[in-house]
Formats: structure tokens, sequence, C-alpha cells
């Protein structure tokens, strides 16, 4: 019975390896919430906390904004894509595969649309707006994304939209709403993922071999 069990158990994990996406570790999650909360702090006590204190125009501090939100992605993607590689390398697996692919491209499509949506309200200085507009973008491409990967994506897409509304709803808050999304959150659902897949299966991998 206890091998049917696991007869079982292996098929299953057979099938979601062969149509999810495993390799996203916590820890990207974890370092995208810690540098979305230094670019927030960045953006608030440089530009936002009193704009009328700064010798910038506003095309200069819409400048500084997209270039602070630039490098926060870019690191995050960084840190991203190098976590994955080694959780896939540690695991046998290639890191980009069919897969992939469709977490990608499923991924894409809302972010470049928010992207450009969001660039908008930037370069109209509606920059109340911005924190709602990624927020919600960005939930809609993680739940778009979440059936290619980890039940958890989904929660957090979710989560990302709520508090997309809330930022329109409460317009002047948007800095706070931003950084509990990209920041808090991230570091929240990357920790418990990293527990659930990565520290648990690291326990069950060395509790073999003993």
């Amino acid at each position: 019975m206890n091998k049917q069990a696991e007869d079982i158990k292996a098929i299953r994990e057979m099938m979601e390896r062969s149509t999810k996406f495993l390799s996203l570790s916590g820890l990207s999650g974890v370092v995208a919430g810690v540098t979305a909360l230094i670019g927030a702090a960045f953006a608030y006590f440089y530009l936002l906390r009193d704009p009328s204190q700064t010798d910038y125009n506003r095309m200069q501090e819409v400048l500084i904004l997209l270039a602070d939100a630039l490098i926060v992605l870019a690191i995050s993607i960084g840190f991203g894509i190098y976590f994955s590689w080694k959780k896939a390398k540690k695991n046998h697996q290639k890191l980009l595969n069919s897969v992939t692919k469709l977490v990608i491209y499923h991924l894409s499509i809302p972010l470049i649309t928010g992207g450009i949506f969001s660039m908008v309200f930037l370069l109209r200085g509606n920059i109340d707006m911005v924190a709602s507009a990624t927020l919600i973008f960005y939930g809609i491409a993680l739940v778009s994304a979440s059936k290619y990967t980890f039940d958890e994506i989904h929660y957090l897409g979710l989560t990302e939209i709520v508090l997309g509304l809330l930022s329109a709803i409460f317009m002047y808050k948007g800095i706070i709403f931003w950084s509990i999304g990209f920041g808090l959150c991230h570091i929240f659902y990357g920790l418990a993922m990293y527990v659930k897949y990565d520290l648990k299966k690291n326990d069950k991998h060395n509790s073999t071999f003993k």
C-alpha cells in the first residue's frame, strides 16, 4: 500500500515538473521585497515627502522616479533569474523550457501594458495613480501566470490587485500601498515559499541520505 502511494506521489511530482515552473525560489521574492522598500524609501525621502523643497522641475522628478523604478526592477529580475537558475541546477532541471516560456508570456502582456499605462500617468504628472496602476497590472500578471507555477503566486496576485484598488481609493497614500505590495508582500510570500518548498525539500533530501 505504501509503495502504491509513493508511486502515485512520484507520478504526480513528475507531472508537476512537466507542466509547472517549479524553479522559482522564494529568496528571489525576499530580495525583490527588500529592494522595493529601499527604492520606495529613496523616492519618498528624496522627492515625494515634500516636493516643494527640491530643486527639480516636474520632468526631472519624473526621470528620477523612472530611474529609481527601473533600478529596482533590474535588481529584482536579476536576482530572480539567479536564484531560479541555482534552484533549477540543484534539481537537475532546465531553467528555460516550454513551461518557462508560458510563464514569461502570461506575465509579460499585463506587465508591458501596465508599464505603458503607468508611464502615461507619470509623464502627465499624475504620480498618485502610478502606484495603483502598477499594483493592479502586476497582480493581474501574477494571477495570469500562476496556473503554470506555485499556487502562492495566485494569492500574491490577488493581494496586489486589492492593494492597487485601495491605493486608487486612498490616492495620496499610494507610496504606502506600493511599499506594502511590492515590499512587505514579496518578503512575506517569499519567506513562506522558501520555507515550504526549499527548506523542507532540503531537509527531506538530507534525511534520505543519512
